[in-house]
């Protein structure tokens, strides 16, 4: 039983290489075999391992895991591994599971449409040509990039090995390359004594164009929990030396920043980053600099490039076409390489296709000049390491005289020009439909009524009831906006549920006729409306020993308010809890500051002030009483609203 308590404290933080070791000699004795088998697959999963997890999440789900969201992990690991009939099958099954969380139900059902039509991206070969280069080792080597007649990159060269992973931590590295062949002259070396934290991961260069200017993210040192320990840092080359790395203030404290990247001009620093108010995971944003150095507020990129999962590796290559890698767009496994071009104030989002992108990871693209050669990073089958850099190059420019008229990629006539067939533009039409059903069941409800509104404003588009089997729709939906789908229904509590049209648009090239009708399905979860029934608010943290509200803690909260003006004749006791780490006295008056601090809030969203009372329990209705875990303390720990009456 010690070694599956080692376990689960290794993975509690962080460190998903030891807690592997624990495991496996826990499930060696047969301690709890099947939450060890799952939380093997968690940690090689959260260690991105993907691959090495499918077998662990298939025992656990065989065994019956009461982990509902294990079956969208192991989905997603498979498809990372290329078995995309299975990967498409467990997908579909987690659609349906009543059980599941409604964001992922999302993504798996759209899993399910990419993975329909993954195969037509398998097809889509650029003339490239794509090979590992003599540097990569055992080890990881990722986000490379041109400076001068060198190529900087990062690699897990260091003593301290990270414990995440396993392997050595990161730091940025250079060599001498030459442009044909791309072929490496030398014996890597480190970058600069400058830039060396001997106990950090360093990584992802980007370099200003005139070279004087180097931003690199840095982080993992342990001293904070979890991905929130990473951070940009910007030196400075001065006379030939680098100086002592700054951290940026771009950067979020509560949350992971890095893959910087420079404009061609260098008054722009696009980066990625998972703070609070993004499309999904990781998304893009950008932030201009003066010359003074100085940087603007952070602007995040949009919803036509962000997506619900994770967008990264930024590249700005000549011309100021943006490329990156992401795992949210229709891709092959998990993160691809895309580009982004906008024409006429549309930003379409291309695959690039074989052989830049695998099942597995492909990002940290880079070219030279010509736009013709360069390289990029993939963990992809058959590599040396773990991460490797592939040099790729395509065929030099034909004569003119030698093009054919339809190879012009814009002619309608040209049969690769994915935006039409047989001369005509590929059209999609795309609908909304779904079903209610009660919270915690699949019992369809009937009679409800959905209200179809635009996202910013109340203004009623389209009104559908449900019927005796809980269904509704179809609604035509447009590219690119978003909804909000007001459900009502007497005897329940009234429900908002976003969808967004971003990221859903089919790419051209999966379409293989004129006319395509796509439906989008949803699932809404409505709770009854019962006097004293109590609900926990998600995600409703404090700093160590305060009570004013984060802006993360407002996110959550500003779903409470929308509840509220929902069902405005609901009144509710908002109450906060404690752990039992201080005294009890201590406890009642932290949470009851905290409890008044959430009611004040909510006031000011326009919530009347006699529809909410605030209460502290201190530690007195712990759901774990001897918590011995940080996961136990944060579940003691909860913000819960109860209806008072309605």
């Amino acid at each position: 039983m010690q070694a599956y308590k080692d376990g689960q404290k290794k993975f509690e933080n962080g460190e998903y290489d030891l807690a592997i070791k624990a495991f496996e000699k826990a499930a060696a004795a047969n301690i709890e075999p099947v939450q060890t088998d799952y939380l093997i697959a968690e940690s090689y999963r959260l260690s991105n391992r993907f691959k090495e997890s499918i077998p662990f999440y298939k025992k656990a789900i065989d065994a019956g895991i009461n982990k509902p969201d294990a079956r969208f992990q192991y989905a997603y690991a498979l498809k990372t591994a290329g078995q995309y009939e299975e990967a498409s099958n467990q997908f579909a099954s987690y659609a349906k599971d009543t059980a599941g969380v409604q964001s992922l139900q999302d993504r798996a059902l759209r899993e399910v449409e990419i993975l329909k039509i993954a195969d037509r991206l398998r097809t889509t070969k650029m003339e490239v040509e794509a090979k590992a280069i003599p540097l990569n080792t055992p080890g990881s080597e990722f986000s490379p990039t041109i400076l001068g007649n060198e190529l900087v990159f990062s690699s897990s060269k260091k003593e301290k090995v990270y414990k995440n992973n396993g392997q050595p931590m990161l730091g940025l590295y250079k060599v001498s390359v030459s442009e044909d062949a791309g072929a490496t002259q030398g014996t890597p070396v480190l970058l600069s004594n400058d830039i060396f934290d001997a106990d950090a991961n360093e990584a992802s260069p980007a370099f200003s164009p005139d070279g004087k200017t180097l931003v690199f993210a840095r982080g993992n040192t342990g001293k904070k929990n979890g991905a929130v320990d990473v951070d940009l840092y910007l030196s400075r080359n001065v006379n030939g030396q680098w100086t002592t790395p700054a951290i940026l203030p771009i950067n979020d404290s509560l949350a992971w920043d890095g893959s910087p990247a420079f404009s061609r001009d260098g008054k722009t620093l696009y980066f990625a980053s998972n703070r609070a108010g993004g499309a999904g995971g990781i998304d893009l944003y950008r932030t201009n600099m003066d010359a003074s150095g100085r940087f603007s507020k952070p602007v995040n990129m949009g919803k036509d490039i962000n997506t619900a999962g994770d967008e990264m590796f930024p590249y700005v290559a000549e011309g100021g076409k943006l490329y990156f890698a992401s795992d949210g767009h229709p891709g092959l496994g998990k993160l691809d390489l895309f580009s982004a071009t906008r024409t006429q104030g549309v930003i379409s989002i291309e695959n690039l296709g074989l052989p830049f992108n695998s099942p597995q990871d492909d990002f940290g693209l880079v070219f030279y000049k010509d736009l013709n050669k360069g390289f990029f990073s993939s963990n992809r089958e058959g590599g040396k390491g773990d991460d490797d850099i592939y040099y790729f190059s395509g065929p030099e420019e034909e004569d003119s005289t030698t093009v054919a008229k339809n190879n012009d990629p814009n002619d309608p006539l040209n049969p690769n020009n994915p935006k039409y067939i047989n001369g005509k533009p590929k059209v999609v039409r795309y609908f909304l439909a779904g079903n209610v059903i009660a919270n915690g069941t699949s019992t369809p409800i009937d009679s409800a009524v959905i209200r179809i509104l635009p996202d910013t404003s109340d203004t009623e588009i389209a009104q559908l009831p449900s019927n005796s089997e809980g269904k509704f729709g179809k609604q035509p939906v447009e590219e690119g906006k978003s909804y909000s789908l007001l459900v009502q229904r007497k005897g329940y509590i009234s429900r908002r549920e976003p969808f967004s049209m971003d990221g859903r648009s089919i790419p051209p090239i999966f379409l293989t006729k004129e006319l395509t009708d796509t439906t989008f399905n949803v699932t809404i979860k409505l709770d009854k409306l019962e006097l004293n029934k109590t609900f926990v608010l998600e995600n409703i943290y404090y700093d160590l020993n305060k009570y004013n509200i984060r802006p993360d803690a407002a996110i959550e909260l500003d779903k409470l308010v929308q509840i509220l003006k929902d069902n405005p004749t609901m009144k509710i006791e908002l109450s906060s809890h404690t752990d039992a780490r201080a005294t009890d006295a201590y406890n009642m008056t932290l949470s009851q500051n905290r409890a008044e601090s959430a009611v004040t809030y909510l006031n000011t969203k326009g919530i009347d002030a006699d529809r909410m009372v605030a209460k502290g329990y201190g530690e007195r209705e712990l759901i774990i009483p001897n918590a011995k875990t940080e996961e136990e303390h944060q579940r003691n720990r909860r913000t819960e609203f109860t209806i008072l009456s309605y």
